[in-house]
């Protein structure tokens, strides 16, 4: 890898020239099989939704909504998983074991809070929550019932992906997707299991699906841990050295992860303000929304990929003072990843009819869900190119940029434009929905201009640091100083 990097460096820096085939290569390598992990949790629930469609689309709604929070958690604990996979690709660049084992101790202490907290939440005050988000009865007495067993998943979600951040930085791939594999088999077996009661198991139906959740949970991370110890990869288990901190360390970190965890603490509550406005339709719109949220993973699945292709790509060369390697790559991930956006969108509405009827939808449902599809296939491929964009800031060490940007647009553009929409022109539902996505084209050209100026790499590495000046002076980027 390393007679790789030097080569790119030379043909990248010297003779202007890009090496694709190193590019396309390692992103494969590290896009591929997180895509196919996230892909395979994604089917995952598409076959627990199909069970669930069984009991009826009262159900599957209440299941979608449970959902939203459990996505509000991540939205929680992410800014600490995004700062923390900017520490582990740029000190992994650099080789500094000692500072991925720090960053490792640091970020899964503040994602634990977090999921602490939602867990108590789920378990003690269910009714709140579902209060919250829908205002039918029915589907909350569902809803309460699930999250108070599926509340107990949160805490091994959280670890899980705390240690399949650190081990996709660190360019183990392979080991997260295997955990994946036994999570979604796992998943599937326990709620066909428990949701129907089959070769002796209660039939528990809905709270069957939770249970699932929680067992499958349990054995994503014992799947991790043992091949950690198989394979002796340090940093995880090293308990002693997680909390190595100095208040110089803790300040950087926190630094870095603040406009993230801004980012996706306020971005989460405003996906909160619009999904309580989704779910406050009629039955059968939240039914289709509850199906949509499904089949959007699936588009999902392929960005998150590129999303840690591009932390550790990027990343990892900044960290390691190659910083014309990682401004070629960065350039470059954004447009690949629409074109791989795009197919996957025409994938999912070619096959769209057999999946949303399997799926419990029909008449009025089906019609919107189908509506969903087509509003947001077109909005994805924009939306999807400025998250790839923010994360290729993240993992350079510019948290800020996007963050700030995302954070405006949707609290200055989307939400206004949503309620007003809702509330005060009684826009039909469709029109509601696409004015989710009305900033994205904006955003995107705000986005390129700051990619393009080169003023998003700022290292943390002494290594990093070393360099940024030259690559500063050859670009003719200027950085305002601070006093």
């Amino acid at each position: 890898m390393e007679k790789d990097n030097d080569r790119e460096m030379k043909t990248g820096k010297r003779q202007g020239a890009f090496d694709w085939k190193y590019f396309i290569r390692h992103i494969a390598i590290i896009a591929v099989p997180v895509a196919l992990q996230n892909l395979l949790t994604t089917t995952g629930s598409m076959v627990d939704t199909m069970m669930l469609a069984s009991l009826g689309e009262k159900t599957v709604g209440a299941v979608g909504l449970c959902a939203q929070f459990s996505s509000l958690m991540f939205a929680g604990y992410w800014g600490f998983v995004g700062g923390g996979m900017l520490f582990f690709a740029q000190y992994w660049g650099a080789k500094n074991d000692d500072g991925i084992t720090r960053s490792f101790g640091i970020t899964l202490s503040f994602m634990m809070t977090v999921g602490i907290v939602f867990s108590f939440l789920a378990l003690g005050v269910p009714g709140f929550i579902m209060n919250i988000y829908t205002d039918k009865s029915e589907i909350q007495q569902i809803g309460i019932s699930y999250l108070r067993i599926v509340g107990f998943a949160y805490i091994l979600q959280v670890l899980s992906m705390a240690v399949s951040a650190l081990l996709r930085s660190i360019e183990q791939v392979k080991i997260p997707l295997y955990g994946g594999i036994a999570s979604v088999v796992a998943n599937c077996l326990f709620n066909y299991l428990l949701i129907f009661g089959k070769f002796g198991f209660p039939r528990m139906g809905v709270r069957g699906a939770a249970l699932g959740t929680v067992l499958a949970g349990m054995v994503n991370l014992l799947i991790l841990l043992a091949f950690i110890l198989k394979n002796r990869i340090p940093y995880v288990l090293e308990f002693s050295r997680h909390f190595r901190w100095n208040r110089e360390f803790v300040r950087q970190y926190l630094q870095k992860c603040f406009p993230i965890i801004c980012n996706e603490v306020l971005i989460g509550v405003g996906n909160m303000m619009i999904n309580i406005v989704l779910g406050h339709q009629s039955e059968r719109a939240i039914a289709a929304v509850a199906v949509f949220r499904t089949l959007e993973g699936l588009v999902i699945a392929f960005f998150s990929g590129f999303s840690n292709a591009a932390t550790v790509l990027v990343g990892k060369e900044v960290g390691a003072g190659n910083h014309e390697v990682a401004f070629q790559r960065a350039k470059r991930l954004v447009y690949l990843c629409s074109a791989l956006i795009g197919t996957a969108c025409l994938g999912v509405i070619a096959v769209h009819n057999p999946l949303l009827h399997a799926m419990g939808l029909s008449g009025e449902s089906y019609r919107i869900g189908t509506g969903m599809l087509l509003i947001y296939s077109l909005a994805a491929l924009i939306r999807m190119g400025n998250w790839t964009q923010n994360d290729t800031y993240r993992a350079a060490g510019d948290a800020a940029f996007g963050s700030v940007m995302e954070i405006t647009f949707m609290y200055v553009m989307v939400l206004p434009c949503v309620y007003l929409a809702n509330y005060v022109f009684h826009a039909p539902f469709l029109l509601v929905f696409a004015l989710c996505y009305v900033d994205e084209p904006v955003r995107y050209i705000i986005m390129q201009c700051h990619m393009y100026s080169g003023k998003w790499i700022k290292p943390v590495s002494d290594e990093g640091l070393k360099t940024i000046e030259e690559f500063r002076s050859r670009h003719g980027i200027k950085i305002k100083r601070k006093n």
